[in-house]
């Protein structure tokens, strides 16, 4: 898994070392010194025409960083969490990454994804800054099973929508679960069959609503607030 850009890179290096394979530098100075020793072994300099073949025209700002392959979590030990992200067909890596960020930044305890088959997890690890490396993540091929184990286990299933009840008067459950829909189609029918409550945002202004990640940001937050 190919990974590119200063931050992200940096903070692999920092953090992950035991997944890193090898680190490709195509600007001078870009490590500081104390990571140019450490991996010194594991360094290799590029051109800056082979850097942006790696990073297929991405902005690699000098830096790129080969790793073990990403490994999903597994839904065994996602549901020992207390409060989990569920994200109802979002495909767009921005998105998935910035939430990711987020529900790591926030305190939620993982992310699971449905709707989707395969995602691009380089592009995720880096729009979420590297928390994917740190965040439990799996996707989920069957979303109607994961909810039904979910609610044996006296999670409880709040859904993000445009007319649900205001988050800053809700008092969360303890086992909680927040499903975020995509932006074009919003929560899927077979799933607002299985919410137990809709939640939402109120808006000062008249307003549609919110980019999904900044209302996952606001939605997580409140979420980890107010606990029965």
């Amino acid at each position: 898994m190919i990974i590119y850009g200063k931050q992200v890179c940096l903070y692999a290096l920092e953090h992950h070392s035991s997944s890193i394979k090898t680190v490709y530098v195509a600007k001078k100075n870009i490590l500081p010194k104390e990571l140019f020793h450490k991996y010194h072994n594991n360094i290799k300099f590029l051109e800056e025409k082979w850097a942006q073949s790696m990073s297929k025209g991405g902005n690699h700002q000098g830096l790129l960083i080969e790793l073990q392959e990403y490994e999903q979590s597994s839904f065994s030990k996602i549901k020992k969490s207390n409060f989990i992200i569920v994200l109802d067909g979002l495909t767009d890596v921005g998105n998935i990454g910035a939430i990711v960020r987020s529900a790591y930044a926030l305190g939620a305890d993982a992310v699971i994804a449905t709707g989707v088959r395969q995602l691009n997890f380089a592009a995720i690890a880096r729009t979420s800054s590297g928390a994917l490396l740190d965040m439990p993540f799996m996707i989920a091929p069957n979303i109607l099973d994961i909810f039904n184990e979910l609610k044996q286990l006296n999670f409880l299933l709040y859904g993000a929508s445009m007319d649900g009840e205001d988050i800053a008067s809700l008092v969360s459950a303890s086992k909680r679960v927040l499903i975020l829909g995509s932006e074009g189609k919003g929560l899927s029918k077979k799933v607002t069959d299985k919410i137990d409550k809709m939640i939402s945002i109120e808006m000062k202004h008249a307003f549609d609503s919110l980019n999904v990640s900044a209302a996952a940001a606001i939605l997580i937050h409140r979420m980890n607030y107010a606990i029965k």
